[in-house]
């Protein structure tokens, strides 16, 4: 039964650490899911403290995952427009491999933030900012669910 759990608890922390980059896939609780269900062997991997405050911490990164984005869209005079066509950019992006997944969101907030007001100039500081969040709060994500994967593989 070990082996079971070990490899549905090996499922979520990677499906945890893809999802920190694809948009719609909760990454860091994911990966927080397969570190409660590693508890589940006949010998626990972690002590109570230890997942209280990892709990925390994926609560603290879940918030910062919204309003990261926000932030830098609205520091730099951006819309929903520029923020959404973040996302969908993000989306296009996966098509054309990393650099698309680079290159895609700041695209997809230019074009977005063209649509909200025409203006070239004032689209590409918005795009510019919303494309900072949004790669902020993905890197933060990423490196919560590395270090998450890193305790994991430590307690194999």
């Amino acid at each position: 039964m070990d082996l079971l759990w070990t490899v549905i608890a090996s499922c979520l922390m990677i499906a945890g650490i893809i999802g920190s980059v694809v948009p719609f896939l909760p990454g860091p609780p994911l990966s927080y899911v397969g570190m409660l269900v590693l508890q589940l062997r006949e010998t626990t991997a972690f002590g109570t403290k230890f997942l209280l405050i990892w709990l925390a911490i994926v609560v603290v990164i879940v918030v910062l995952d919204y309003l990261v984005p926000v932030y830098g869209t609205k520091k730099f005079g951006g819309s929903k427009y520029g923020m959404w066509g973040c996302t969908l950019g993000l989306i296009a992006g996966f098509w054309f491999g990393p650099i698309g997944i680079i290159a895609g969101p700041f695209v997809g907030a230019f074009v977005g933030e063209l649509l909200a007001n025409n203006e070239s100039d004032r689209a590409l500081k918005a795009a510019l900012g919303s494309f900072i969040g949004f790669m902020f709060s993905t890197l933060l994500k990423l490196v919560t669910c590395l270090v998450m994967g890193w305790y994991f593989i430590k307690a194999l």
